[in-house]
């Protein structure tokens, strides 16, 4: 078999992943991808003289992943995926700004993130080569990447006819920071806590089960169960924030005020535990820092009665208002076919009616012992990926619920044991915006090699650009936040 099969957060020996030759490695990642299988990472690693490049799909029905590799000689090329599977443009874009390897079919190698670090030294910012659209009636529009208010940059150029967008044209880089070398440097959970300020469970929960897996650690029932009711505590904490902002920008003021207080009330639920609203701190490699005990758990049951009381209410309220209605149901919308096409992920794919997610499809950690069930909308519009939240914050209240159950305080962390030489992990984690892909490779003597990540909105970027088409420029913020992507999730 040209894949090896393995396992969400089980490392394997690098010897046992097949070297197969480049024009077979495109050719069967497009195959298996169109017979149920999806791309969870496409990426590169020097070797010797050449660029390694793996392939890591998922079998979402048996809970598999599949690895495969080919060796491409420095400055060579290999037949693009592309064409055939539309899910894999970023990563070829992506493999050829880094190493200068040549997706040849390609369609559009323009450039991923800013290009100080690319293989091609040549290239500038000011350079990127933007899609026109040519007519007499045709006006670009250009936004950014200096926004108003604390927001990271990104630059967004609109093609339109008087207000009706027909093209979305993102680009993003500005937040580039050299994360992943770094990572291989300093191999650092601060870091992976920095990786997207408002995923900080997520990205380390996805770091440490990686280190857990390589030095073949194992970590309590206690300590998973602790780590799972942090990360629904942040899945919950920015829906609820992001419920508050959608209602702020179509001017539904009770909305905004009252999930934004609500919002308040959940990271201070976190704040109690660790220390950190965002939840730095907690988890560690072999473990967490702080438990949950009894009193602790009796006061995140009454703040979760509590604020669940206020947000059925206040949603019963906001989704039949008409005016809220009017302007969510049918804006923005991205349809199921267009979701699986181009690889979405999380919540947004989930709006879509494209249910993916690794929680249920490759467990981890405690969601081993306490099961998810996938939710899903079908309209794909703003409304959809607004409701989908109120849906994901009632099952997060319930899974946290659930999950202290299995926390006994005990054993909250264990000693770690020397990372092994020359292996490969894929650790999947469903962070709030979906799925987490840390993939890493040691060397010899058990070091970091590659370290890969991929973070959701490196999937769904996309996906926003072609949601607002045909839509008036003007739905543009509504549809920005009902995605609430991130631009350093990206850069890296």
């Amino acid at each position: 078999m040209n894949f090896l099969r393995i396992k969400n957060e089980v490392a394997v020996k690098r010897e046992m992943i097949p070297d197969i030759t480049p024009e077979k490695l495109s050719a069967e990642t497009a195959r298996m991808c169109n017979d149920q299988k999806r791309i969870v990472s496409l990426f590169g690693s020097r070797e010797g003289a050449g660029v390694r490049i793996y392939s890591v799909l998922a079998d979402d029905e048996t809970s598999s992943l599949y690895v495969s590799s080919a060796l491409v000689k420095e400055g060579g090329s290999y037949p693009s995926i592309t064409p055939q599977l539309l899910s894999a443009q970023f990563f070829e874009r992506e493999i050829y700004e880094e190493f200068g390897i040549i997706p040849e079919g390609h369609p559009w190698l323009k450039p991923v993130r800013y290009p100080k670090n690319a293989a091609d030294k040549n290239l500038k910012m000011e350079d990127y080569p933007f899609f026109i659209m040519e007519g007499k009636q045709v006006h670009e529009v250009a936004v950014g990447p200096v926004h108003a208010g604390v927001i990271e940059p990104g630059h967004f150029r609109f093609m339109c006819t008087g207000e009706k967008v027909h093209h979305l044209e993102i680009q993003l880089g500005y937040q580039h920071r050299g994360v992943e070398k770094m990572m291989k440097e300093k191999d650092s959970v601060f870091l992976s806590e920095s990786i997207a300020g408002d995923t900080v469970i997520g990205h380390s929960l996805a770091y440490c089960s990686a280190k857990e897996a390589l030095s073949g650690t194992e970590v309590s029932d206690s300590a998973q169960a602790v780590r799972a009711v942090m990360l629904e505590l942040e899945r919950a904490a920015v829906h609820i924030g992001d419920l508050s902002a959608l209602a702020g920008d179509i001017a539904y003021l009770p909305g905004n005020a009252v999930f934004g207080a609500i919002r308040t009330m959940i990271i201070n639920t976190s704040l109690a535990i660790c220390g950190s609203r965002f939840g730095r701190g907690i988890i560690r490699p072999g473990g967490v820092v702080f438990g949950i005990d009894g009193d602790m758990q009796e006061q995140i049951n009454n703040t979760l009665d509590v604020n669940e009381k206020k947000i059925d209410l206040m949603c019963s309220v906001m989704f039949e208002a008409s005016s809220v209605l009017s302007r969510m149901q049918t804006t923005g919308t991205v349809d199921k076919k267009t979701a699986e096409e181009i690889g979405m992920t999380g919540m947004a794919a989930r709006a879509s009616g494209y249910e993916v997610d690794c929680r249920a499809d490759h467990p981890f950690g405690a969601y081993t012992h306490v099961p998810v069930h996938k939710r899903g909308m079908k309209s794909g519009d703003v409304f959809a990926r607004a409701y989908l939240r109120y849906v994901e914050i009632k099952q997060s209240f319930k899974l946290i619920r659930e999950l202290m159950d299995y926390n006994r305080n005990t054993n909250l962390i264990a000693d770690m044991k020397p990372q092994q030489p020359s292996m490969f992990v894929v650790s999947l984690t469903e962070g709030w915006r979906g799925e987490i892909s840390h993939c890493v490779i040691t060397d010899k003597e058990g070091k970091i090699e590659r370290y890969k990540i991929k973070d959701p909105s490196f999937n769904n970027w996309l996906a926003l650009a072609l949601a607002v088409r045909g839509n008036g420029i003007s739905d543009f913020p509504l549809c920005n936040k009902s995605f609430n992507l991130s631009y350093c999730g990206f850069d890296l």
